[in-house]
């Protein structure tokens, strides 16, 4: 996309949903600079605020690290584009965010992610275990949906709602790994520590030795422990330093 057109993006939309197109490229890149993308298969949307129903979803096609805040594409409930876009949609791969979008008002950003070790743990019949410091803060706000194949059915819908109910983490089975959050950050936060917590667990279970569990009375006291490590800011303690960590590695983001 041009100069030109970029200032006319620019122009033509509000200042907050500038900024969350902002945020959410950035989301994208930092995705891919964690090694969490699947070429183009995945999605992460985010509300435009001011308007209902709306949406900005990536360009299908364009890999995770190109992305910008000017090539997002707005699309409504349906994953129809609302907003004039030289770049193409995938209807398809929004299915499972426009159900908890639809759902959840006070979810703003949904962060869906196919890694290896996501969709390794998604398919133990226990799911994710409490075998570090990093589990413990979300064992008991992830929920469980059962594979029902590619998501291309709206039938899906209600069932994969019912089992996010109000928790911020999902996990699909034989799939990967979902967040859903209040901002961009969250989610991000959400899904690094869901994805570390995953790996962690993965390579625990790969040492072959026996397994020591945090006992249930610590993981009662996670979620006041969160707030304490976070000083109360939660994902917004880290998000700056991440956009920094962007801006070497990955400029442009912006744009």
């Amino acid at each position: 996309m041009s100069a030109a057109s970029i200032n006319e993006l620019r122009d033509a939309v509000s200042d907050a949903e500038w900024e969350t197109r902002v945020a959410l490229a950035a989301a994208y890149r930092l995705v891919a600079l964690h090694g969490w993308d699947d070429l183009v298969f995945t999605h992460i949307s985010a509300a435009v605020p001011g308007e209902e129903g709306h949406f900005l979803i990536n360009p299908y096609g364009m890999f995770f690290e190109e992305i910008t805040a000017s090539s997002l594409v707005k699309v409504n409930l349906a994953g129809e584009k609302v907003m004039e876009s030289p770049f193409p949609i995938n209807p398809a791969g929004f299915v499972i965010h426009s159900a908890i979008h639809a759902a959840r008002h006070d979810v703003k950003c949904v962060l869906h992610t196919h890694t290896r070790a996501g969709i390794a743990v998604s398919a133990q019949k226990e799911g994710l275990l409490p075998l570090s410091q990093q589990s413990l803060f979300l064992m008991a706000n992830v929920g469980y949906h059962d594979y029902e194949g590619v998501a291309l059915n709206d039938d899906e819908k209600p069932r994969l709602v019912a089992d996010l109910g109000d928790k911020p983490a999902l996990i699909l089975r034989n799939h990967g790994l979902l967040s859903a959050a209040a901002s961009i950050p969250e989610a991000f936060l959400i899904m690094y520590t869901l994805e570390v917590s995953c790996q962690i667990q993965i390579n625990a279970q790969a040492g072959g030795g026996e397994l020591i569990s945090i006992p249930d009375a610590i993981l009662a006291g996670a979620s006041e422990q969160r707030k304490l490590v976070t000083k109360g800011l939660g994902a917004e303690l880290v998000w700056p330093g991440l956009l920094r960590k962007l801006d070497r590695n990955n400029p442009g983001y912006d744009q």
